[in-house]
């Protein structure tokens, strides 16, 4: 059985931004996995990004990883295209039904990271072991504690948002990991280019504030293990 993980690019923008792409080789060699993005993730984090001067560093650097086969594309397990999308667009549709705003649906989630759900379905139906690196805290939600979409999305819209659905087994299978959580895990193997426990503070809060959906109290936990 293979393990796999599979990034969004909220995840790999972080790790780029604060300069820990660099982690990756050392860790897929540990992990002894491959390392997934999808064709959805792809054009977030390289294609559209490469045109657009700001975030052509980034993109190149993110390239570079892809052409190493460092993250690898479904296809290299056999995986079509085809499929991934179908699945995704089956994800996409149930998951952006599930809040309302004045009796119209809201879009919660966005192609790309729903795209990574559908690729862990389609390891899993290989036997493939996964997990899904993601930072953003509603796709998260929307596995692990799903009640609590309505009070999240009321306070980022400023309106009341009701919680239609009432099946969430769905998405209650997936395994979810974040970049400030793949830090603690390269610090812990020796990994980083920084050692001592400032670096590791110094490494979790620069994830924080890069976008991973993770409180001070997470963080001042993972110093302590």
């Amino acid at each position: 059985m293979k393990k796999a993980l599979i990034f969004d690019s909220g995840t790999l923008i972080n790790l780029s931004m604060n300069g820990l792409l660099y982690i990756l080789p050392a860790l897929k060699q540990r992990l002894k996995g491959v390392f997934l993005i999808t064709e959805a993730v792809k054009r977030e984090i390289i294609d559209r990004p490469m045109h657009v001067l700001r975030f052509e560093l980034g993109a190149l650097r993110l390239q570079q990883l892809l052409d190493s086969r460092i993250l690898e594309m479904p296809a290299s397990l056999g995986i079509q295209e085809q499929t991934l999308q179908e699945e995704t667009n089956l994800l996409l549709d149930k998951a952006n039904h599930y809040l309302q705003v004045d009796g119209r649906w809201i879009t919660i989630v966005s192609e790309a990271e729903i795209s990574c759900l559908a690729l862990s379905d389609e390891c899993a139906r290989l036997n493939i072991e996964n997990l899904i690196a993601i930072d953003e805290r509603t796709t998260r939600l929307l596995a692990e504690k799903p009640e609590n979409l309505e009070q999240l999305m009321s306070k980022r819209l400023n309106q009341h948002v009701k919680l239609i659905a009432q099946d969430y087994s769905i998405f209650a299978k997936y395994r979810f990991i974040r970049s400030s959580e793949l830090v603690y895990v390269a610090y812990k193997k020796n990994l980083l280019q920084l050692q001592g426990k400032k670096a590791l503070e110094a490494a979790l809060y620069a994830t924080k504030f890069h976008g991973a959906a993770i409180s001070f109290e997470e963080i001042e936990q993972l110093k302590k293990l």
